[in-house]
């Protein structure tokens, strides 16, 4: 009995000597360190690489031919030297109403900046290593240049550039590869890519809104709804006006008093499909000594005119335009004068991040149609809820500035954001569509 007590105590002397042995050749701190240094919830697997990286998306720009882009803007400009941050011209300042449906230049020249700051994207020379690629094609600018009328032959030359366009892009392999799923293209104009937007439709496009777009082609869940470029003059973020008369700004202490117009509205009444109620809304608002609605088409002194009317008001209207969305939803909002929108039908620029209920105010067609209903309501709005959604607007409003060189979270570095949430539904659809035999089969 004393003989097998002593064989179990020599056993265990012997186990515990070895283990001590072996742990004092092994260093176990940097796999108890790894685990440590993983953020709760992540797992050490290597599946879990579909985390969200927080680098800048990494964007290949095609070096297109000048025509396709900056020869809009200047005919003289070399189509030999590359297009940089030296030699890309600047936005003109008398570009007037062609102004809103530049995001397709601010894009570009974003990614030709090459200085410090926190950026969205960021442009790669090795297109093995991008993200997503840049079509730096000006379809907005196209159509406003070559194809305005809507007519033959007027429109040929933006129809040509289309049909270059696309040449160009099928033979790329990056294209072929990804079947222009991955690929970015601008058509903030409604009007823009009109002839071939079917060749297109995999891509992810940079619109105003859905409205002149078929669901095939267009849909939320892989493009991106851009803010159209304001034109009107800004507030600075210091509350201090700009391009204005002096004293017009809104540092005031009461600005609700001092906007002494209840609603304004400043442009053209004759529109098409949702944008026919700007009419009726003209005969029922019409004869109120609190509400400013003019008829006006947009010319450089009449944008100054409108520019004063919203920083004088304290509602904006508006009404639907020839698609669900206007420029003038976005001139209200760097005017810091509160929306009053109008559409059953409109989507909004980067809505999964900014909530527009907390500075804009929202009515059905049928309820601003109602006679009395939209005065009935502003006329009765409190003060203080006016004064908070005032000061919501002002801390949302530097998400609505085009600029160059871009800031953070400008609307340039909001849109790129947008593009890089687009981009592993891309990726799946890329990895399903080459082992699928029948694609889409589910539906």
């Amino acid at each position: 009995m004393y003989g097998k007590t002593i064989c179990i105590i020599v056993f265990f002397v012997f186990l515990i000597a070895s283990y001590s042995i072996y742990m004092g050749t092994v260093d176990p701190t940097p796999y108890f360190t790894q685990l440590q240094s993983l953020p709760r919830g992540i797992s050490s697997s290597p599946c879990n690489s579909s985390t969200i990286s927080p680098q800048p998306l990494r964007v290949f720009m095609y070096d297109l031919p000048r025509k396709f882009n900056i020869a809009m803007m200047d005919p003289h400009i070399s189509d030999v030297e590359p297009i940089s941050a030296k030699n890309l011209p600047p936005w003109p300042q008398t570009s007037g109403i062609k102004r809103q449906h530049s995001v397709e230049y601010w894009l570009m020249a974003s990614l030709l900046h090459n200085g410090e700051g926190e950026r969205e994207a960021v442009r790669v020379f090795d297109p093995e290593s991008a993200d997503a690629f840049y079509v730096p094609f000006f379809s907005s600018l196209s159509f406003n240049t070559h194809g305005k009328n809507m007519t033959d032959p007027d429109t040929e030359f933006d129809r040509l550039l289309q049909v270059d366009l696309m040449e160009y892009l099928e033979n790329s392999n990056y294209w072929q590869r990804s079947g222009g799923r991955d690929h970015v293209i601008p058509m903030t104009h409604p009007n823009a890519f009109r002839f071939l937007r079917q060749q297109v439709n995999a891509s992810i496009l940079i619109v105003a809104d859905f409205g002149r777009y078929p669901k095939e082609m267009a849909r939320l869940d892989k493009d991106v709804v851009s803010p159209y470029v304001h034109v009107v003059e800004s507030f600075r973020e210091d509350g201090v006006s700009v391009g204005v008369g002096d004293g017009d700004d809104d540092s005031t202490p009461d600005p609700f008093e001092a906007r002494g117009t209840l609603l304004y509205f400043r442009g053209n009444t004759v529109r098409k499909a949702e944008g026919r109620i700007r009419l009726k809304l003209e005969k029922l608002l019409a004869g109120n000594s609190d509400v400013h609605y003019e008829k006006s088409v947009a010319t450089t002194q009449n944008i100054k005119v409108s520019t004063e009317g919203m920083r004088s008001s304290k509602f904006c209207l508006h009404p639907a335009g020839d698609t669900p969305s206007s420029c003038r939803l976005f001139d209200a909002i760097v005017s810091h004068c509160i929306p009053v929108i109008i559409s059953d039908k409109i989507e909004l620029p980067f809505e999964d991040e900014i909530d527009y209920s907390e500075f804009s105010v929202f009515y059905s067609v049928k309820e601003a149609l109602e006679p009395g209903f939209i005065l009935d309501n502003l006329r009765q709005f409190p003060k203080e809820k006016w004064l908070k959604m005032w000061a919501n607007l002002k801390n949302v409003s530097h998400h609505f500035e085009f600029q160059y060189p871009p800031k953070r979270e400008d609307a340039v570095n909001m849109l790129w954001r947008q593009v890089k949430h687009k981009i592993p539904n891309v990726k799946l659809a890329v990895h399903r569509n080459r082992r699928l035999k029948v694609p889409d089969w589910w539906l």
